[in-house]
């Protein structure tokens, strides 16, 4: 075996953490994909035989690379989602529905998280997603931000307590729930602005596939007059226990609107069009 196929393999071992890593940080399947692959080039760049840890050397380069992402994104402005919120199948984009993925899952890392992750500034995400979630010592986790050990140990102290005070209530009122998302169906189908306006939460995150973004209320509420045609054609539906919307003209599901409800108002949507995540949902229709 030669020397690059001897590190391809060593990098392969370490591949899971590292997307899992890079998926918590960056929330898209898509991007957390982007970032392994550059830290594979970087490493195909470095002497091996230097690196005395290559799994904290490599955690360390995809943590860099998603905190560089993470700040590009706060720098411009996000890529809005197509009028009807939804991207379209087939167009080849991955969509992060892997092994890894399900793990992630089974943590935990659904919308709900991925929405609270988004409120945290880059520093204070990762220093949370590679200490509390990935047991990296705060020294490495300063390492990677340029500042002290007891500046990481804060910023994950801040994001946590963020994190905790945003965790879903286990006895939510799934009928309240199910009323917000009645009205936001009726709002969008009578293409009602100021009546979805009421029912977001100022701050609340839009995903569709393959991590395109939508933020705010205003945004968000734009974006949903454009579903109105579609809107036509949806109804009720738990999402994996959680009440939604999906679009089915003809009885087959081809888009899901999971939400994310607190207080009485939507704080979070993820828009599912991809047919395999489709096909990987436990949808039960509701009438109404």
């Amino acid at each position: 075996m030669d020397d690059r196929n001897w590190l391809a393999e060593r990098f392969e071992a370490h591949r899971p953490r590292l997307r899992a890593v890079a998926f918590h940080m960056l929330g898209s399947g898509g991007e957390a994909d982007d970032a392994v692959q550059e830290a594979w080039l970087r490493l195909s760049r470095t002497d091996p035989a230097g690196v005395a840890n290559l799994g904290g050397w490599l955690t360390t380069v995809v943590a860099r690379v998603c905190l560089d992402l993470l700040r590009a994104r706060g720098a411009r402005r996000e890529e809005p989602l197509d009028t009807d919120l939804a991207r379209r199948p087939g167009g080849g984009d991955r969509d992060g529905t892997g092994p890894e993925d399900q793990a992630l899952l089974a943590e935990g890392v659904g919308a709900a998280l991925v929405v609270v992750l988004d409120t945290l500034t880059p520093a204070e995400r990762l220093a949370f997603v590679l200490h509390d979630l990935f047991a990296v010592p705060f020294e490495e986790v300063a390492q990677v931000l340029g500042r002290s050990p007891a500046a990481a140990r804060q910023l994950a102290s801040r994001a946590r307590r963020r994190v905790q005070g945003a965790a879903p209530d286990p006895e939510v009122d799934r009928a309240r729930q199910r009323a917000v998302v009645a009205a936001f169906l009726a709002a969008a189908r009578e293409g009602d602005f100021e009546a979805l306006l009421a029912l977001l939460d100022p701050d609340v995150v839009v995903r569709a596939d393959a991590g395109r973004v939508v933020r705010g209320a205003r945004a968000v509420a734009e974006q949903a007059l454009g579903f109105a045609g579609r809107a036509r054609f949806a109804g009720l539906v738990l999402v994996d226990g959680a009440p939604g919307l999906v679009v089915a003209p003809q009885g087959r599901p081809r888009i899901v609107l999971a939400f994310t409800v607190r207080g009485g108002r939507v704080m979070g949507l993820e828009v599912i069009a991809d047919p395999e995540r489709l096909a990987g949902l436990n949808l039960a229709f509701l009438d109404g």
